[in-house]
């Protein structure tokens, strides 16, 4: 039996994978995500000081308590919140490679 040969993993198609994955993960798996509250919520609760806490400084902000302001259905709010998410976070890490890769090319050069 022969082999064909392997193909390398191209960088953009490393990074398309990678991103398909994230969307994926953000927007449809988030769906079964846990209902119970996180770790510092359940501890609060447990101890009893809940009640003492205040509203955090984004309260108000569209995406606030991981979901997105206006859409009344949790698990569409909560899927989008997550691939706003994705989106952000890819503009700003791929943002940040552009600036650093054009500074060492230059850097390079002189």
């Amino acid at each position: 039996m022969t082999t064909a040969p392997r193909q390398p993993i191209t960088t953009p198609r490393l990074v398309v994978a990678g991103l398909v994955v994230c969307v994926v993960l953000a927007a449809i798996v988030s769906f079964w995500a846990s209902g119970h509250p996180d770790g510092l919520e359940f501890v609060a609760e447990k101890l009893g000081f809940i009640d003492s806490a205040g509203e955090h400084a984004t309260g108000d902000s569209p995406l606030a308590d991981y979901g997105v302001a206006g859409i009344d259905n949790a698990r569409l709010s909560g899927g989008l919140a997550g691939l706003i998410g994705v989106v952000v976070v890819a503009a700003v890490a791929f943002g940040l490679m552009h600036l650093l890769r054009r500074r060492g090319t230059t850097d390079d050069q002189d």
